[in-house]
Parts: structure tokens; sequence; C-alpha cells
């Protein structure tokens, strides 16, 4: 009988720790999903103004393009 008990207890604990997990878990998703609806309805609001974040990342790319231009000049031993 004492086998029994101990087995019981185990079993009894086991489970509510994967419940305290799943628990905790589910309340991380769910505050992962409202930083997400967060970062969309900031990113909406950046679009109203006519700019969204591919339009930053073109002139960034752009940028670095004229960067690598008047580096690889300079190397060359042009002038700008």
């Amino acid at each position: 009988m004492d086998n029994l008990m101990l087995y019981f207890g185990m079993a009894l604990t086991a489970l509510a720790g994967l419940a305290i997990l799943s628990l905790v878990g589910l309340r991380a998703f769910a505050g992962w999903l409202d930083y997400k609806r967060a970062e969309l309805a900031i990113g909406q609001d950046r679009g109203a103004g006519g700019a969204t974040a591919s339009t930053f990342a073109r002139i960034d790319i752009a940028d670095m393009k004229e960067r690598l231009r008047k580096l690889e000049a300079i190397a060359a031993g042009v002038d700008i």
C-alpha cells in the first residue's frame, strides 16, 4: 500500500508540474502574440505616412552600395 501511495503522489506531482508548465507556456505565447500585434500596429501607422519597413531597407541598401562604390574608388586611387 505504501508503494501505491508513493506512485500516486509522484504521478500527481508530475501532472501538477506539467499543468504549471503548460500554463506558463500559454501565458508566454499570449504575450508574444500581443507583442507581435503591437509591432504590426506600429508598422501600419508608419505605412500611413508613406514609408514602410521595405522602403527603409531599400534606402539602407542603396546607402551601403554608395559607400562601397566610394571605398572601391579610394582603393583604386580615383578621385571622387
